[in-house]
């Protein structure tokens, strides 16, 4: 199975299933003499892993993160980083009745389509739990960004048909976390929870929209034509489960309206280049233009359901399902981490390339 690995300077390769002994992540590239803060790494993943509030799957995965590799006296050695997360909750003979059966807008056909077979033991490599191994490498890559000044916010903006109507510029966005649903406007979260809960007890659930700033980003990061910054953000985003679409600033606003409304127009306060407006989201060109990065990405509600589905069994007869086992009924609360990760790992890899670039 090729696709596993992400990036080129800053670069990691993910492996496990969800319901083995473990997953985990090898990142190759990261700078020697970097402060390895483990429990900055630890929060993280803490934000991400299961059973953490009445709004998530009931699957209980502590997600300790063990270093194997690549690390010495608190720093980066420069050698590749083994970072391991053990699976501890897996309860895979919830999955048994799943052996003969293609769950709906699940990866289990097309996986056997691709493969030939397929892990029923909550889809193996398809499943979510792959996610937890990106937050600790995206975390690390949070801890190079710093070292520049970049710092990477996301949080939840929509759930359902409950939107958030403030921009980022008027949100505290340290406010994310004071709420299990990590919007930052207390009323606009309360409404949210409250749906999530109502779809919970009717064993439904439901997408949302998670919003992301990159703030302190300079200008010249990306790489025309084929790897401009939007593109790799892109790409970042939409090989998270769930995902069905992205945006950058206006998005697709954009494309109803005209230049001379979404045109933004170039200044300079004090010595600096800026742009008076941020249609563009930060990036021109596919490179960065040193204002902030943002950024939306969209989550189809989550594809297990309690409720009972018409489907297809593997012999291709029509049958009836009700799906057992331990799933979020909405998952962008805990999304939030994984957003943020990978577009540190994208913004990570193109600090490295430009630094490359100039030599």
């Amino acid at each position: 199975m090729a696709g596993n690995s992400f990036g080129q300077f800053f670069r990691i390769t993910t492996f496990g299933e969800s319901h083995g002994p473990a997953i985990g992540v090898v990142v190759d590239g990261c700078p020697a003499g970097l402060d390895f803060d483990l429990a900055f790494i630890q929060q993280q993943m803490d934000r991400r892993r299961p059973g953490q509030s009445a709004l998530t799957t009931d699957r209980n995965e502590a997600d300790r993160v063990e270093v194997l590799s690549g690390v010495f006296d608190g720093k980066t050695t420069g050698t590749p980083i083994a970072m391991l997360l053990r699976n501890a909750d897996q309860r895979s003979k919830d999955y048994d009745a799943l052996k003969e059966v293609y769950r709906p807008s699940h990866a289990d056909y097309t996986y056997e389509a691709r493969y030939g077979l397929r892990d029923h033991r909550g889809g193996g490599r398809s499943s979510a739990r792959e996610t937890a191994a990106r937050v600790a490498s995206g975390a690390l890559a949070q801890l190079l960004l710093r070292t520049v000044g970049v710092q990477v916010q996301a949080y939840v903006s929509a759930v359902g048909p409950v939107e958030l109507q403030k921009s980022a510029a008027e949100l505290d966005l340290s406010l994310v976390d004071s709420h299990a649903v990590r919007c930052p406007d207390p009323e606009t979260a309360a409404a949210m929870e409250a749906l999530i809960t109502q779809l919970k007890a009717e064993g439904d659930s439901v997408g949302g929209v998670i919003s992301c700033v990159a703030s302190g980003v300079p200008a010249g990061w990306g790489e025309p034509v084929f790897d401009k910054l939007e593109a790799d953000l892109a790409k970042a985003m939409l090989s998270i489960n769930a995902v069905k679409g992205f945006e950058v600033g206006s998005g697709f606003a954009a494309s109803k309206g005209r230049g001379s409304a979404f045109n933004d127009a170039f200044v300079l306060e004090e010595g600096k280049v800026r742009t008076r407006t941020n249609h563009s989201g930060g990036i021109q060109g596919g490179i960065s233009n040193g204002e902030d990065i943002t950024f939306r990405v969209g989550f189809k509600p989550v594809a297990t359901i309690a409720q009972k589905q018409q489907t297809l069994t593997r012999s291709g007869e029509a049958t009836e399902l009700q799906a057992q086992g331990r799933h979020d009924p909405c998952v962008v609360p805990r999304a939030v981490p994984i957003v943020e990760a990978m577009a540190a790992l994208v913004l990570a890899d193109h600090m490295l390339r430009e630094r490359v670039a100039r030599v």
